[in-house]
């Protein structure tokens, strides 16, 4: 009998998977697998059930929100043969699983977890010991993620980010940097930093370009430089939602890894979830390491 590892964070959204836990676990008893179960109580839980168990199954499911997915995955880096990974998302962004087009009916993505067909997907590797999945992130509004309250993510849900993200408005900080790679080399003072693999950003999808592709070996890179002027930082809005013309203050390129070191140690967040504060970063793509089940794109 197949084997399979099954990994939910029970408070993840709106606890929505109490009421859908039945009817998941008899589709994957019905696919022919025989289930260990899971549940994360705290956080670094889903890596290391994915690190223990994962070399001893055919198939690891998760379920919950970004961070839960990047624990589970940071967990199954850990081996030397990874098996293939569903997702059954029900955070309150869930940005990952939109790139993928994994269904947010959890019933439809359990069924596509055990009869779709796996997808390589590009990891990224953060200085060496740590992994993301879609972004890795400094500066204004990337603490609003991971400080944001799981009882108000819960009850607000996408709105809880932009309720939080407001309150940083008036604190924004500049940080003194260079960043290097193949494609090119800046310096001075930027305001935010994100490297992607992903097509939405807590949710908005205009923050990176739509022609994304999740296996394709390279990131893609945004970095802000910091506004002189309340006019800078409307023409920086401007292009950034509304798409008018490029400014100086905007960068976006791709690479397959870049080095980022600045003047003074900077708080990172991967997925979501803080990623530790760094003085030097490199990141590097690690193409095509995981693969996810998900139902094929219908052709046009």
């Amino acid at each position: 009998m197949k084997k399979m590892l099954f990994i939910f964070n029970p408070r993840s959204g709106k606890a929505q998977i109490r009421n859908k836990l039945m009817d998941i676990l008899d589709i994957f008893t019905k696919a022919g697998y025989e289930l260990l179960v899971h549940v994360t109580q705290r956080p670094g839980d889903a890596m290391k059930a994915a690190a223990f168990y994962g070399s001893s199954v055919d198939l690891v499911v998760c379920s919950g929100g970004d961070g839960t997915l990047n624990e589970t995955i940071s967990g199954l880096m850990k081996l030397e043969d990874f098996p293939n990974l569903g997702y059954i998302p029900s955070g309150s962004t869930n940005d990952f699983a939109s790139s993928l087009k994994i269904s947010k009916n959890m019933i439809t993505a359990a069924e596509a977890a055990v009869s779709g067909t796996p997808f390589p997907i590009d990891i990224g590797c953060f200085c060496g010991d740590r992994h993301f999945v879609y972004i890795a992130a400094f500066g204004a509004f990337t603490e609003v993620s991971y400080l944001t309250p799981q009882d108000k993510k819960n009850v607000l849900g996408h709105q809880a980010y932009m309720l939080e993200g407001m309150k940083s408005l008036a604190s924004i900080k500049s940080y003194c940097i260079r960043v290097e790679c193949e494609e090119i080399t800046l310096e001075g003072e930027f305001i935010f930093g994100m490297v992607t693999n992903t097509i939405s950003v807590g949710g908005f999808k205009g923050l990176v370009t739509q022609d994304v592709a999740l296996d394709d070996g390279e990131f893609e890179v945004l970095l802000i430089r910091t506004p002189k002027t309340p006019l800078d930082l409307t023409n920086i809005i401007n292009y950034m939602f509304l798409k008018e013309e490029p400014n100086e203050y905007v960068h976006k390129f791709r690479t397959r890894s870049l080095k980022i070191l600045p003047e003074e140690p900077v708080d990172w967040v991967l997925d979501g979830e803080f990623g530790g504060t760094r003085r030097e970063v490199q990141i590097i793509n690690l193409k095509k390491r995981i693969r996810i089940m998900r139902r094929p794109p219908k052709k046009r």
